[in-house]
């Protein structure tokens, strides 16, 4: 081994001691030029947009990503004649890296505007459903008890924590081993449900009959036949029914305002459609209900738990799910938390 080169390692070995034979990322040393060069390839998916929004040459990006490559051991993308990919250890990266310039450019902007108070603002997922039927009015709940917390709302279809740049997120989905903290806030009860005409047919027939006699609504899940919520219900009570008829709705809101216009019967979470069922608009002709095996949950990542918005947004929604008593014995503490935190 040449000299400098003994050199180079040596130096390298103090910034970065090994465990095990495995390089200790060290704070005091990270490769900030190199994590920026692959934050801006990651986000664009190219060298060549990357490139450009840095305002670097493509050979000194490349090489960039290449040494953060090398360093941690693990190739962050592929590199393929169809473009760029993240590979596993890459996705896990990206978002945390992202997140990370993002709070450092917003701050560092807020102290050059000489911004009174710093606002973090809190990015939130809710699935379009959860969003309009409870979610406007705890976000409203929340504003109006902590007014200086900036919240950013996204909806998107599809079961699971979204990709994109979050906070938190309410996902509906199963039960999910993973590298997310998910904190249940209820699981999905679901019984058949029709407009009041509709309901009135029921009188004399059995669920079976009821059910083969009119048109099934569907909610539309991400990777799962149209059908797949129906046919669990039907194996549950053992009815005899062909369940992969009907019409089917990206959401369980259109799937729900159809059958109150007397259309079909849909098989609705009876928490979330509570209201429209205590007016009457919505009708539940048969006692039959259970559990579907899916759950609303709030997941965000555990790095994000450093974050006291986002510990303080946890907090309040798992005291509002658990019941009006326990939201109201939060505030004060929440109240005196956010003063600290912004």
């Amino acid at each position: 081994m040449r000299p400098a080169d003994a050199a180079r390692e040596g130096a390298d070995d103090l910034r970065f001691p090994r465990a095990r034979g495995r390089v200790v990322i060290d704070r005091r040393w990270l490769p900030l030029n190199a994590l920026r060069a692959f934050e801006a390839v990651g986000r664009h998916l190219s060298f060549t947009a990357g490139a450009q929004a840095l305002n670097v040459t493509q050979s000194a990006l490349s090489r960039h990503v290449i040494s953060l490559e090398e360093l941690i051991g693990r190739k962050l993308l592929e590199r393929r004649p169809t473009g760029v990919t993240l590979t596993e250890a890459g996705a896990a990266l990206l978002p945390v890296v992202t997140k990370s310039f993002d709070r450092i450019e917003q701050v560092m902007n807020d102290i050059v505007a000489d911004v009174a108070v710093a606002r973090r603002t809190l990015r939130v997922h809710m699935p379009p459903s959860f969003l309009q039927q409870l979610g406007l009015p705890i976000l409203r709940e929340f504003r109006r008890e902590f007014p200086d917390v900036a919240i950013d709302i996204s909806s998107s279809h599809g079961t699971g924590l979204p990709a994109g740049d979050i906070d938190v997120a309410v996902i509906y989905d199963r039960p999910q081993v993973g590298d997310t903290i998910t904190d249940l806030l209820w699981r999905v009860t679901v019984t058949p449900v029709c407009s009041p005409e509709l309901a009135r047919t029921a009188a004399g027939l059995g669920l079976a009959e009821f059910l083969a006699a009119n048109e099934l609504l569907h909610v539309k899940l991400e990777g799962q036949p149209r059908n797949v919520l129906w046919a669990a219900f039907a194996r549950h009570f053992g009815l005899a029914v062909g369940t992969d008829r009907g019409t089917a709705f990206d959401t369980a809101v259109l799937t729900v305002q159809y059958a109150m216009s007397g259309a079909g019967v849909a098989l609705a979470d009876i928490d979330m459609f509570a209201p429209e069922i205590a007016a009457g608009r919505l009708v539940a002709p048969f006692a039959e209900s259970c559990e579907d095996g899916y759950g609303y949950y709030l997941a965000f990542h555990p790095e994000d738990l450093a974050e006291p918005v986002v510990t303080l947004f946890r907090s309040w929604m798992i005291a509002r799910f658990a019941g009006a008593a326990g939201a109201r014995s939060f505030t004060a503490a929440s109240a005196e938390r956010l003063g600290e935190a912004i």
